[in-house]
């Protein structure tokens, strides 16, 4: 079973390292890209920095808790949807959750499929509300559908290469490390070597050749991506 949304770039912000793997490994084997991170203040600065399609965040975290993670991440205007992971008794703090911007929450212990569920409704309502294409040379990218059009037909694009056209069209015009199309690509903490985007990004570049699209290499820094009218 594959999820609505397949190819998300889901960030798992949980202390208990074995449950965080564990969710991780589940949405890695349904095609997203997990980031697992164990402590709130570097939650907080990864999803400044890098940013995700959708957070898992438990609440008792050490460091910054859970609901300060998810008020700063609100107060940056960022609206990315957010489950909130509590304790049975945690009655009150999965209020403040919810009044903090959380859009939903599930109490441990939980099933895998329950989480499945929650993330499915989530990027079904995302969909909805980040319907716009984006220009990309002669192309457009349809971010709901994440596909890449041509004349108003899609693009047979692998998901891992859509997943770097993405990292590179966010920072569109500025250089990206290959740590950071990795991370993107399989997620932080993944067992994989940086070089590994090379094949990708090579594949992607013969793809969109042709279409004022190109991927400059900057070498030792890492790729950049370009477009023209």
């Amino acid at each position: 079973m594959k999820l609505a949304g397949a190819g998300m770039r889901i960030a798992i912000v949980e202390d208990n390292e074995a449950l965080a793997h564990a969710i991780a490994y589940r949405l890695r084997d349904r095609g997203h890209a997990a980031d697992v991170l164990h402590d709130g203040h570097d939650a907080d600065r990864f999803l400044a920095r890098e940013g995700a399609d959708l957070v898992v965040l438990d609440i008792n975290l050490p460091g910054l808790d859970g609901l300060g993670v998810l008020r700063a991440l609100r107060a940056r205007g960022d609206g990315t949807p957010v489950i909130l992971l509590t304790a049975r008794s945690d009655i009150a703090d999965r209020v403040d959750g919810l009044d903090s911007g959380a859009d939903d929450y599930l109490v441990k212990p939980f099933e895998m499929d329950e989480l499945e569920a929650r993330i499915r409704a989530l990027s079904r309502r995302r969909d909805l509300d980040y319907g716009t294409r984006e220009p990309l040379g002669t192309l457009e990218y349809d971010r709901a559908a994440r596909q890449v059009l041509a004349g108003g037909e899609a693009l047979n694009i692998p998901r891992r290469e859509l997943a770097v056209l993405e990292c590179l069209l966010e920072r569109r015009g500025r250089i990206v490390s290959k740590a950071q199309l990795t991370d993107h690509v399989y997620g932080v903490g993944a067992d994989v070597d940086d070089t590994a985007v090379e094949p990708h990004v090579s594949r992607l570049r013969r793809r969109l050749s042709g279409h004022g699209v190109s991927i400059k290499t900057a070498r030792g820094l890492g790729y950049m991506l370009e477009t023209t009218p």
